[in-house]
């Protein structure tokens, strides 16, 4: 049974990457897709945002003494094509999905309508937001936050390369250990980087869960939707 009706998952671009250098490996996709439909089999309702460092890090260095705006943009459609990857492998695996992206885009995507994004989770579609929040200034995770909140999900989950937050660096300190659960306030005060400031302090006021996790442990993402001991979870 699982513990969450709707969540927000949120992928880091670099996680579509695999053991590439940049853009999209054809057998992470794949395994993240799996992931996926099998917590939409369980009834789970999952919108997810996903960042484009993939495939901006490949620009990346044509970007040094861009203007700032400039280069968030170009992130912004970086997503909107590691979106589309998402939801043709997606479809591949016979599941629906629909991007709607926050740059109008009309040919490619359709629009981010906050109603039609809400009518499709509740028709059991995936959701996959591309293009952040449509502004300069902010990461996708702050899109996550953002989104999670607009949509009524009950957790962001953000997926990364660590099974958790840590009381210090795994691969620096073996000592480290990895915290089950801690409050927002104790993540501040600790100065543990789980997400950006505006991100963070989005999910705080909304009093939002965020649960940190590995996307690549297998079956991770289904043992967090049961609400079992996976990751860290960071609650009000």
């Amino acid at each position: 049974m699982p513990a969450y009706k709707r969540i927000l998952l949120k992928l880091s671009g670099e996680a579509l990457m695999g053991d590439d250098a940049y853009g999209i490996n054809r057998a992470t996709i794949v395994r993240m897709v799996q992931e996926v439909r099998e917590v939409t089999q369980m009834g789970v309702e999952v919108a997810v945002v996903i960042g484009g460092g993939n495939i901006f890090r490949g620009v990346a260095g044509g970007s040094v003494g861009m203007d700032r705006a400039t280069a968030d943009y170009m992130g912004m459609l970086a997503t909107v094509m590691n979106s589309l990857a998402l939801a043709d492998t997606m479809r591949q695996e016979g599941m629906t999905a629909r991007v709607m992206s926050a740059i109008a885009i009309e040919q490619v995507v359709e629009p981010y309508v906050r109603p039609k994004a809400l009518q499709y989770l509740e028709e059991g579609k995936v959701v996959v937001f591309a293009a952040g929040t449509g502004n300069p200034f902010f990461t996708t995770d702050t899109a996550a936050a953002l989104r999670g909140a607009e949509i009524g999900a009950e957790i962001v989950l953000k997926a990364t390369k660590v099974d958790g937050v840590y009381t210090a660096d795994p691969k620096k300190d073996p000592e480290a250990q990895r915290y089950a659960a801690i409050t927002f306030d104790e993540a501040i005060s600790r100065n543990l980087q789980v997400m950006d400031g505006a991100a963070f302090a989005l999910c705080r006021d909304q009093k939002l869960p965020i649960k940190v996790f590995s996307i690549f442990k297998t079956g991770a993402l289904k043992r967090v939707v049961q609400g079992e001991d996976e990751g860290t979870l960071v609650h009000v």
